[in-house]
């Protein structure tokens, strides 16, 4: 993807929130660089042999692969439970009005 020095770093806020995530683990020391790279290496390598023509508009959807994988190696989420709350993202934003904030429901 190119990109010229007037177009924003980030498409959407989560893009932005994700790469904080990734940063706030590893200086929390709970994530090292090292298993970040390769997290996130990895998840582009899997991608690229799914067929992902890795133009650079996929980049942010790795980097929550990345994460995933690394939450649930480390013991911070449980499988299920990263499933259960990724549906309910989903539901959650598809219910939402344009321009509102999304909600989940407890």
């Amino acid at each position: 993807m190119n990109r010229s020095n007037n177009d924003p770093q980030f498409q959407d806020p989560w893009q932005a929130q994700a790469l904080a995530l990734a940063m706030a683990l590893q200086d929390a020391g709970v994530v090292t660089t090292a298993e970040w790279s390769s997290a996130l290496g990895d998840a582009i390598k899997r991608a690229r042999a799914a067929g992902d023509p890795d133009k650079g508009d996929t980049y942010y959807d790795h980097v929550l692969v990345a994460l995933e994988t690394l939450m649930h190696q480390k013991g911070l989420v449980a499988g299920e439970e990263l499933s259960t709350r990724k549906l309910q993202w989903r539901e959650a934003y598809l219910r939402t009005p344009h321009g509102q904030p999304v909600i989940i429901e407890q």
